[in-house]
């Protein structure tokens, strides 16, 4: 069985009794940092045999599927959230599932959809594009092309690309689109900031160091109320 196992995103007591569960109970870890993992598993007194799980090594994705065939119980984990959400993972679960090994996943920790719960918008569609391409106008394309949906759209971005970023989407969409910024979400520096794109590559362009890694919702343009008194 190949358990996939969300972990915090920055709070430890963010972890369920579920996944401590798994962990404790499992034959082995699969993750994608055994020094960040074994923290983790030390911070609750856990100890188990970790194997490096690297997505862009087949022989170590062949490892990991031949511990699971031979009935291994494992648990995979990233470094932080849910593994295969813009995460290593996807290729494992892939493979394990062709050659016949169950998968189960677990609910838990993950950036996204905290973001989106205390972002105060629409609690419907919306589209993710993760983590997007270094280069500008493939990450442009896709910026464009997911807005023009009409649902508000979530990036993952990093503290040195951040700035950048907030001037491509004033570029692409216009400088008075409307963003949200989710830094460091449950974290103890957790910090939120609104407002139009233009601003707020100003406002973090005067920080000497921009730190922590931050989740961008780009909304859309706030419609104005109809007036229930209007005469039709």
């Amino acid at each position: 069985m190949l358990y996939i196992v969300p972990t915090p995103i920055g709070n430890l007591q963010d972890i369920t009794l579920r996944a401590l569960d798994v962990l404790k109970n499992c034959d082995a870890v699969l993750c994608e940092d055994t020094r960040r993992t074994q923290i983790l598993l030390s911070h609750f007194s856990i100890s188990k045999p970790l194997f490096r799980y690297n997505e862009n090594d087949d022989f170590s994705i062949r490892r990991c599927v031949e511990h699971l065939q031979a009935g291994k119980n494992c648990a995979l984990v990233s470094d932080c959230g849910t593994p295969c959400i813009s995460d290593p993972g996807w290729k494992l679960v892939k493979e394990a599932l062709a050659v016949g090994v169950k998968v189960t996943s677990l609910p838990g920790p993950s950036a996204v959809a905290c973001a989106l719960a205390g972002a105060g918008i629409t609690g419907g569609a919306f589209t993710f594009l993760g983590f997007l391409p270094r280069k500008p106008g493939r990450a442009a394309k896709l910026i464009s092309t997911a807005y023009g949906v009409g649902n508000p759209v979530v990036i993952y971005e990093s503290p040195y690309r951040v700035v950048k970023m907030l001037g491509l989407i004033a570029k692409t969409l216009g400088p008075q689109t409307p963003v949200i910024l989710a830094r460091e979400l449950s974290k103890v520096y957790e910090e939120w900031l609104r407002g139009t794109a233009a601003e707020l590559e100003a406002n973090l362009a005067k920080k000497n160091k921009v730190q922590g890694e931050f989740v961008m919702i780009i909304d859309r343009p706030h419609k104005e109320q109809p007036d229930d008194n209007a005469d039709f």
